[in-house]
């Protein structure tokens, strides 16, 4: 099995290195010409494809004449706003010859902390990827405080992978991947080519250091490493300074793969389970028999609604003898789904005033 050709749902993160060229302020067009060959290559062989891209600052501050140095808050969130425009269009630009839409997706810490959030996210990307889409995930520079931000995109892109339910997160950096003590001071260091287990000793030899460009070190990658296995997805690290990384990738370039500790369905089906229910749905028989062939919670199967909870607050789910067949996250706080409880879905805007989602509970967001 190839671990990259063989992937459904792929999450790629570009560093700004990479991206950028460190002394003009420049785009490397080459380089981003041939990472869209690269995408395209994914998505001709069936393969859902998101970009966690840095870049955005890096872009803005050359443009705006701003120091290659740490910026004041308001500077870095102004290099921000010019340099997103600049990025979203050059991926834009270098995937349309493909045929490939790409889609600028900005999100903050809080926009996975956030329950509610977490699931407008998810809803968003899924609907992308559905229509073949190549969304390119940022954080939201312009408006992210210290107290809400990711503060590295190694970290993004595992938790994006994990919200999105991806079976691959690859970080394309500036390093071959993993190695018992930094290489640059160590002669004797040796690379890890498989971790199946993340070890004390292994956090204890990494280091902070990043580019001059990039915030990320080797520490911030195996918290990445770490968020992402235990979330289902498997994780590689790999040299991205050549003009076809994922393509080297695949013909065997050095590279330390960090394997998942369960499949992305079953880790997410796991989180939801261990979750605190804040009410409980009853269904009646139609809706019980629909779980059970794998079809979501509509509101015309559920008999009562209790407790108080909000959109994407852990419901219990109960048939009608009071039996808990398991859980999930509703759609609907305890208000609206009082409101459209036994009624159709198309019946839900002339009742709450607004065209909600058809599903109560999404059979993506339930662990029976």
């Amino acid at each position: 099995m190839d671990p990259l050709r063989d992937v459904k749902k792929l999450v790629i993160k570009i560093g700004s290195a990479l991206l950028v060229d460190r002394d003009s302020g420049s785009l490397k067009a080459g380089w981003l010409k041939g990472l869209a060959e690269d995408v395209a290559a994914c998505k001709a062989r069936g393969q859902d494809v998101i970009l966690v891209s840095s870049g955005s600052i890096a872009l803005g501050r050359a443009i705006l004449g701003l120091p290659a140095t740490a910026l004041p808050l308001e500077q870095a969130q102004a290099a921000a706003a010019v340099g997103q425009i600049r990025l979203a269009r050059a991926y834009e630009e270098a995937l349309a010859p493909h045929g490939i839409t790409a889609a600028q997706v900005l999100v903050t810490l809080e926009d996975s902390q956030n329950r509610r959030r977490y699931l407008n996210s998810r809803a968003t990307l899924a609907q992308l990827l559905s229509l073949g889409v190549v969304p390119i995930v940022n954080e939201n520079d312009t408006v992210a405080t210290d107290e809400i931000r990711y503060g590295d995109n190694d970290r993004l892109a595992a938790q994006v992978g994990v919200t999105v339910g991806a079976d691959l997160v690859v970080l394309l950096s500036d390093v071959d991947g993993l190695y018992t003590a930094n290489p640059n001071d160590d002669p004797t260091a040796t690379r890890y080519d498989v971790v199946n287990q993340i070890t004390p000793e292994m956090e204890a030899a990494a280091g902070d250091a990043g580019s001059g460009l990039s915030k990320g070190g080797m520490k911030t990658k195996l918290l990445a490493a770490r968020t992402a296995t235990r979330g289902g997805a498997g994780l590689v690290i790999t040299q991205g300074g050549v003009l076809r990384p994922l393509k080297a990738l695949e013909a065997g370039a050095n590279a330390t793969w960090f394997t998942a500790t369960e499949d992305p369905k079953a880790a997410r089906k796991s989180w939801i389970a261990a979750m605190k229910p804040q009410g409980v749905l009853t269904l009646d028989a139609g809706a019980v028999g629909a779980l059970a062939s794998g079809k979501s919670l509509l509101p015309a199967g559920v008999t009562e609604v209790e407790g108080e909870f909000g959109r994407g607050d852990p419901v219990a789910l109960s048939d009608m003898k009071g039996q808990i067949l398991g859980h999930g996250l509703t759609r609907y706080g305890a208000e609206e789904a009082q409101q459209i409880k036994g009624r159709k879905s198309s019946e839900i805007e002339a009742i709450l005033g607004y065209p909600g989602r058809a599903a109560l509970v999404h059979r993506d967001d339930m662990a029976l």
